[in-house]
């Protein structure tokens, strides 16, 4: 029997980041715990904040003691992790969302860094400058001294290729996992506690995802508005300036459409499992979690034939061009009238999702740990 590993993480944002790299970073944490228990986790986090993040019992977190180390986290987690995480004897520390301490690689502990996607890299003109250097240089110190690299999709490992010219023999596909709760069949009292709480319509189309250009809402509504798709919207996600842009669709949508912003995860369940359609046209994903999580709870979903979108729906999901109003329309109008396509789609949607199991995940990390 091998020695119990001693395992840290870069765990900030599964603390302070309730969409994509939080959800990565605790779904990864509880299922290596949950699947894993006889081995030691190390959480180290600027901020161990209550709420969106249980941690589980066979886990402890780090975070800065005393004012010094208070004022100045960034510093903390670049620097002051490499000594803590020497001091705890570490087998591996686990960067879960593009960067490493600086130092470590001058250690014993064997080092893994994800990397979610690069498009700071490939669509540089969404960032300020000054963003692209910082991220710019913590990319490159990663993939530089990282003894494995783990991309989330087959996009993110081509880009890491063409961008990084990172060896492709450092590079580990590994498929993210989906919080098991969206495998899971809820009840419909507590279905209908959250269409109450939030006044939602018996049917509707729901648009998850961050409010921004990248995610092609607009085109979206566009769609509706011009086609005269008469089904209320419901839009879920964080809201940014580009809330400006659809405001125009929006007005000419007025009386149903509606905007969540503070959602829990078990809310979402209930939202997939109510919907009609779940609508993910983004341009650019580094994996597209929210078409694998609606694919899991039963929800047939229309997505982009763009970038990762294919990876994440497998045959399951409905692929149009994002950028052509005509195709989204379409298929909008087929998965709400044509029921066997529709049927057809939320059984190969739930079978596809079965590959994003958090124990079938947790075992080929483990794999990658053990290797090292």
């Amino acid at each position: 029997m091998t020695k119990p590993l001693k395992i840290g993480f870069d765990a900030k944002r599964a603390f302070l980041n309730s969409t994509g790299l939080g959800s990565y970073s605790r779904n990864t944490i509880c299922a290596l715990c949950d699947q894993y228990p006889e081995h030691d986790y190390f959480l180290y986090t600027t901020k161990v904040q209550k709420g969106l993040f249980e941690v589980p019992e066979n886990a402890v977190c780090i975070s800065p003691k005393g004012a010094w180390w208070n004022s100045i986290k960034p510093i903390w987690r670049t620097y002051q992790v490499t000594e803590l995480a020497k001091e705890a004897g570490l087998d591996i520390f686990h960067g879960l969302s593009h960067e490493l301490p600086v130092g470590l690689h001058r250690s014993r502990i064997k080092q893994v860094v994800t990397f979610h996607d690069l498009i700071i890299r490939r669509f540089p003109h969404l960032y300020r400058a000054a963003d692209r250097r910082i991220y710019h240089r913590k990319y490159r110190h990663a993939v530089d001294v990282a003894d494995k690299i783990i991309a989330i999709s087959r996009q993110t490992k081509n880009d890491l290729i063409e961008f990084m010219q990172v060896d492709e023999s450092k590079i580990a596909l590994l498929y993210q996992s989906i919080n098991p709760i969206y495998f899971e069949d809820s009840l419909t009292d507590d279905r209908e506690f959250t269409r109450l709480k939030y006044r939602l319509p018996k049917q509707f189309i729901l648009i998850p995802g961050t409010i921004e250009k990248r995610k092609n809402q607009e085109r979206v509504l566009k769609a509706l508005v011009d086609h005269r798709i008469e089904m209320p919207i419901v839009v879920v996600g964080k809201q940014t300036a580009y809330m400006g842009k659809l405001k125009p669709l929006v007005r000419q949508l007025e009386g149903r459409i509606m905007f969540l912003t503070q959602v829990s995860n078990h809310e979402l369940v209930h939202l997939y499992q109510m919907a009609e359609l779940s609508i993910f046209m983004s341009l650019f994903e580094g994996f597209g979690l929210p078409v694998a999580e609606a694919q899991a709870c039963g929800c047939p979903v229309l997505t982009s034939n763009r970038s990762s979108m294919p990876e994440a729906g497998g045959d399951g999901g409905f692929y149009v061009d994002p950028e052509d109003t005509e195709e989204i329309a379409l298929g909008i109008n087929v998965l709400l009238g044509d029921e066997a396509t529709r049927n057809r789609h939320i059984q190969l949607g739930r079978e596809n999702a079965e590959r994003f199991r958090p124990e079938l995940y947790a075992r080929e990390l483990m794999k990658i740990y053990q290797n090292l």
